[in-house]
């Protein structure tokens, strides 16, 4: 699974990188801890789709939609002229369920920035919730977040199953050439904290 989500990072791999002041990147100080603490941490839920995402501290607020893979093999993306939609990979789990929950949105669009367009900025302990179809709210804790080059992406690092509810939030990132589009992935590491 690892080897076909790392293959699907193509997803938001063209925004448009247009603008005067690109988005926020990750400070170095971000990255995500080695060993998340799991103490204290909320049993993992029972499957639910996913369908909004709201973090207070980016403003966003946005609904989700599933997606999948593409013909050719890749994350499908939420549709890039909708700037406030993000994707829920359904080839992982869902948000709350035990393993990595991925979800990914576009950075910006031919017309200005998109619904993650400030994620680099967030901070660890920044919180991201995720409203559930089961009309559950599963809220997902910032522990890190890095850019990451697509050609040396660690697909196992940010995918990997640590036994319980992670969350993964993706976007681009790091440098925009017009020919080849963000040179890398911004990506936030979280882990389930609260259940409402």
């Amino acid at each position: 699974m690892a080897l076909v989500l790392l293959t699907g990072l193509a997803l938001i791999r063209n925004g448009s990188g247009e603008f005067d002041v690109g988005p926020p990147q990750p400070a170095s100080a971000a990255a995500a801890d080695r060993a998340p603490d799991k103490a204290g941490a909320p049993a993992p839920l029972a499957f639910s789709a996913a369908d909004r995402i709201r973090v207070k501290a980016i403003r966003v607020d946005a609904p989700m939609m599933a997606v999948g893979l593409d013909a050719e093999g890749w994350v499908d993306a939420p549709p890039p002229d909708d700037p406030n939609l993000a994707g829920w990979f359904t080839g992982a789990v869902s948000p709350g369920e035990k393993g990595t929950a991925v979800v990914v949105g576009h950075v910006d669009n031919q017309r200005g920035p998109a619904v993650f367009y400030g994620l680099g900025s967030l901070k660890k302990g920044h919180r991201v919730e995720i409203l559930r179809r089961d009309r559950r709210t599963a809220v997902f804790e910032i522990y890190g977040i890095e850019v990451f080059d697509k050609n040396n992406f660690p697909g196992d690092r940010v995918y990997g199953n640590g036994g319980t509810p992670e969350l993964r939030v993706i976007t681009c990132g790091g440098g925009f050439s017009k020919r080849n589009g963000y040179d890398g992935n911004v990506v936030a590491f979280a882990r389930l904290v609260e259940v409402r």
